[in-house]
């Protein structure tokens, strides 16, 4: 299972291995938003880097799964392997035997900019100068085809094999190194503090050459990004549960705006721009693991106590209260909890159907549902249900659930969202499609109600989220839930996502809007 390889000076092989999975990766088919990557930095003088990267990435596996990868130095060379699929089928004992060093990078990725393609997975490495570089990014740049049209990478010019913004940063840096190298050795980090103003959008990078790694957050912190202390040296990942996995303590956050180099000796940290917080608030309600830690709060905690922001604000006369497992688990707790209905389980979730690589598209999503889903009959037959789950993006899984517990004899079903509406897409990231493909961009909650047919239906409101996570709220980017993007959209990207297109089967051409729709906010 050895994924492809490049060496410095050497070449990358054309595709996957053949027993790796090929082509679009798919949808997992339960209707949630997707996140765009996780990354890793391992610097650790006398141990295996690449194995710790390779664990880091596996507890990262919730952030990507279309494909993996792993840069590693030995302080002379630097090397890559990656392919398409999930960690443990691109990685094995055989494949990590030879990735030799103290310096490693790992990544695994969903596309958000970019097709799921070999091409596009991560680690990017590139020749610069007398030296060379890997690149893992997490995010979205928002001023990509302005940058992309100054380096010819748009279809059609001097660059076409180059598709994701993540190529786009590589060249960028790659631009920046000089024909010979510098004498203080720092030529990665002095070409990111020449690159990094000129980004803008969500990113949190991850970068090596022979002897150190970079940790690269925006000034706005959309993406999360963690600094911990290993035995022998440093780790960053883009959660806590990364660190853990590995024996790294956590010290700290990257901060928004701030780049960190961790070298021989030591660390050393950068501040290229001023921080304005603005950490993606699903990374609470859905992205992060639940055993990690975001601005200082466990997540399953925090999820709990949106139960029991969502119990207060909308109770209900119910026999049993039950998730829509996985994620909704921790809010049904506390919606339970606070009501004193009874918890119970009416779904039963396939641990072990993994990546269907189904097409994306929302038949495929909507028969896929029973495949990972079955309901408790025993549990439900005559009760009054509350559902809780803590998002509806799309809505074809939710109706679907509904409509199974119905058949097994639930006499009522109330569902909870532990979210407020989404009715916008992301650009910072995360992977929703249109505006048209959102349930409620141009539905009221009465009438999504009645679209999934639920007894009833409330959605925590956003106060009552910021306040359930237990940071302050200006430290969110809400966008996807309010429409307030913090980084202006450019006027082209957001038309083509943001309209409801004429193929919405809930719009009319005639409420079509014109070129930005009412309501978007661009602070």
């Amino acid at each position: 299972m050895t994924g492809a390889s490049a060496q410095a000076g050497g070449t990358t092989s054309d595709g996957p291995t053949s027993d790796s999975p090929t082509g679009d990766t798919g949808d997992t088919g339960d209707g949630k938003p997707r996140e765009a990557c996780g990354v890793v930095g391992v610097f650790t003088p006398g141990q295996p880097a690449a194995r710790l990267a390779y664990f880091a990435i596996f507890a990262l596996q919730h952030r990507g799964q279309e494909s993996a990868g792993i840069a590693v130095s030995d302080g002379r060379s630097l090397q890559v392997v990656k392919d398409m699929g999930l960690v443990t089928q691109v990685f094995d004992d055989r494949s990590l035997q030879p990735l030799h060093g103290h310096v490693a990078i790992g990544h695994v990725r969903y596309s958000t900019t970019g097709s799921s393609t070999y091409n596009n997975a991560q680690p990017i490495y590139r020749s610069a100068g007398a030296g060379s570089f890997a690149l893992g990014h997490n995010g979205n740049l928002t001023n990509t085809e302005e940058l992309a049209g100054l380096l010819g990478m748009l279809p059609g010019m001097t660059r076409p094999e180059f598709t994701s913004d993540s190529d786009l940063i590589a060249e960028l840096v790659a631009r920046e190194y000089g024909d010979e190298p510098l004498g203080d050795q720092r030529d990665l980090e002095t070409a990111l503090l020449a690159v990094l103003p000129r980004l803008q959008g969500a990113f949190s990078l991850v970068l090596m050459d022979e002897r150190c790694v970079v940790a690269v957050r925006d000034r706005n912190g959309f993406r999360p990004l963690v600094l911990g202390r290993a035995e022998t040296g440093w780790v960053v990942a883009s959660e806590t549960a990364a660190l853990d996995i590995v024996g790294a303590r956590f010290v700290r956050e990257v901060e928004p705006g701030e780049m960190v180099v961790i070298h021989d000796n030591g660390l050393r940290s950068h501040r290229w721009a001023e921080a304005s917080p603005n950490l993606c608030i699903f990374e609470f309600v859905y992205f992060a693991r639940p055993d990690s830690m975001l601005y200082g709060h466990n997540v399953h905690a925090a999820r709990q106590r949106m139960g029991e922001e969502l119990a207060r604000q909308a109770p209900v006369s119910a026999d049993m209260v039950m998730p829509v497992p996985e994620s909704g688990v921790p809010a049904a707790q506390g919606f339970a909890r606070t009501t004193g209905v009874p918890y119970g389980d009416g779904l039963v979730k396939n641990r072990y159907v993994g990546r269907t690589f189904i097409s994306p598209t929302q038949q495929m999503r909507g028969s896929g549902v029973r495949v990972k889903l079955n309901p408790l009959a025993e549990n439900i037959r005559g009760k009054r249900l509350v559902v809780v789950d803590d998002s509806i993006v799309r809505g074809t899984t939710t109706r679907q659930i509904v409509a199974m517990l119905r058949e097994s004899g639930a006499t009522e079903v109330h569902l909870r969202i532990s979210s407020p509406p989404y009715r916008w897409p992301c650009f910072y990231g995360m992977d929703t499609g249109r505006r048209s493909e959102l349930l409620a961009a141009d539905m009221s909650v009465g009438e999504i109600c009645d679209y999934i047919g639920a007894d009833s239906l409330a959605y925590l409101e956003l106060d009552r989220l910021v306040r359930a996570t237990g940071a302050p709220g200006p430290s969110f980017c809400t966008a996807c839930l309010s429409g307030d993007y913090p980084v202006a959209v450019p006027e082209g990207l957001a038309t083509e996502m943001l309209e409801i297109t004429p193929s919405s089967p809930r719009q009319t051409a005639d409420e079509m809007p014109a070129r930005r729709p009412a309501g978007i906010i661009v602070r």
